[in-house]
Formats: C-alpha cells, sequence, structure tokens
C-alpha cells in the first residue's frame, strides 16, 4: 500500500511566518507551495522550493483566489477567464522558482476556498483545469473524491489524483466541513493519526454525523498552519509507517 503525505507550506509573507516549513518538510513526501496570492512571496516561495529540493519532497503550486487578507478562505465569484489566467499565473511563477532550484512542479492543488468551490462548481472547476491544461496537461490536479474536478479534467485530458484529510472534519457527503463551524479541524495527536492509518488501510472516516464516509485516496493532507503541525504530521508520517504504508509522492 502506497500513501503520499502533503502538506501546505511557504505560508509566511514577509517578515510574518506560519508553520515551521523545513520541520514538516523532513516529514512529508509532497509540498504544496503557496504561490502569493493567498500566501507567500518571493523570498518565502524560493526558500520553500529549495529545501524541498534538497530533501527530494515533490513541489505542487498551491493555488488560490487573490486574497491575501482572508488567506484564501474566503469564497469568491471570479469570471472563468479571470479565474483562468490567475491560476496560470501562480502555476507558473511557481514552477519557475522550482526550476531554478533545481526541481519543477509536480501537481497543482487549489487552496481553500477555491478548493471547495471547484468540488462542486463545474464552470470554476473548468476555469482551473483549463489554466493546468494551458500551461502542461500531464500535472495532475489533487482534490477530493467524487468532486467534479475528476470529471472536468477527464474530459480536458487532465489527470486528477485523489487526497483525504487527516485532521479536518467531513460531512456525511463526503465534503468537508465549513471552517466557520465547531469542529472543523482535528487537533488531537492521536486521533488524527489513527483516522490517517483508516484512510489509508480502509479508504473510510467517521463524519460530524457518525456516518461512515469513502475516502479512497492516493494522498493525505496535513495542515501545516494549525498548532502543532510538525507533531500531528510526524505522527502520522509514524503511524502510517508502523502500519506498512509504504509514503511515497504521487508525482
Amino acid at each position: 500500500m502506497v500513501i503520499d503525505l502533503n502538506a501546505d507550506l511557504g505560508e509566511g509573507f514577509g517578515i510574518w511566518r506560519l508553520g515551521d516549513d523545513l520541520a514538516l518538510l523532513d516529514i512529508v513526501t509532497s509540498a504544496n507551495v503557496a504561490c502569493g496570492f493567498h500566501a507567500g512571496d518571493p523570498v518565502t516561495i524560493r526558500r520553500t522550493c529549495a529545501a524541498a529540493v534538497d530533501r527530494g519532497v515533490a513541489i505542487g503550486a498551491q493555488v488560490s483566489y487573490r486574497d491575501l487578507a482572508g488567506f484564501g478562505r474566503r469564497e469568491m465569484d471570479v469570471e472563468p477567464e479571470e479565474l483562468c489566467a490567475e491560476v496560470l499565473y501562480q502555476l507558473a511563477a511557481v514552477d519557475g522558482i522550482a526550476r531554478a532550484m533545481g526541481g519543477r512542479v509536480s501537481y497543482v492543488k487549489p487552496h481553500g476556498a477555491l478548493y471547495n468551490r471547484v468540488c462542486r462548481d463545474r464552470e470554476q472547476a473548468a476555469a482551473v483545469v483549463d489554466a493546468v491544461a494551458d500551461y502542461n496537461p500531464s500535472l495532475p490536479v489533487l482534490t477530493l473524491p467524487g468532486s467534479v474536478v475528476h470529471e472536468v479534467a477527464a474530459a480536458a485530458g487532465v489527470p486528477t489524483v485523489s487526497e483525504a484529510f487527516a485532521d479536518r472534519a467531513y460531512t456525511a457527503a463526503g465534503t468537508l466541513v465549513s471552517r466557520r463551524a465547531a469542529g472543523a479541524v482535528v487537533h488531537d495527536v492521536e486521533t488524527v493519526s489513527a483516522r490517517a492509518v483508516r484512510m489509508a488501510k480502509e479508504g473510510l472516516v467517521t463524519s460530524a454525523d457518525g456516518t461512515e464516509v469513502p475516502v479512497a485516496a492516493r494522498s493525505i493532507c496535513v495542515h501545516g498552519d494549525t498548532p502543532d503541525a510538525v507533531a500531528l504530521a510526524r505522527a502520522v508520517r509514524d503511524r502510517l509507517l508502523e502500519a506498512g504504508v509504504v509514503l511515497q509522492a504521487f508525482a
């Protein structure tokens, strides 16, 4: 059984630091690097990409709405052409920096509100997929199982990869509980690591209302901006390895 472990990284901005990127890069197999629209800046992107290359960690472009003040977690109505161009802009920027550091962007993952929106909104999903297809149609898009992105991407010849979230609560429909709701983020180390093992081995997670939800996925995400993110990610990694899971990037 092979699983990728990914985390959102490079989310500092200027003099502000968010999370311990270097520590997390010693744990994960894929790094979702902020592209400057919800977080990140050129220096942060450069440092994060360089550190990922040094450690052999796959680099993903974590594209988002243009929303620095809201950390990309506010849903926005953006015209498809504009959204496509903005995703293309972010992808090209991070890939350019990654290549200068000796690596490359090997997948794309939407962030925050854009991630949740394109799971259900075919028009916005198409805008994101079109940007990927314009830049490099071989780049997979990381998304939830059951997301409309899978169907939209297949029609455009763009691959997709399913992921699950060890530290996020799920609805009975298999979507993520809104961050505005209590309990949307799971912080307990034992709970998060046990969920990750069950996701990997059984393809299941218990939703907020107790329903068993299928979440068959090739990658598992642990957020890098939560308190004790490093401890959570390390516990997830250790428990997966103890369960006989091979940790390997999907791209």
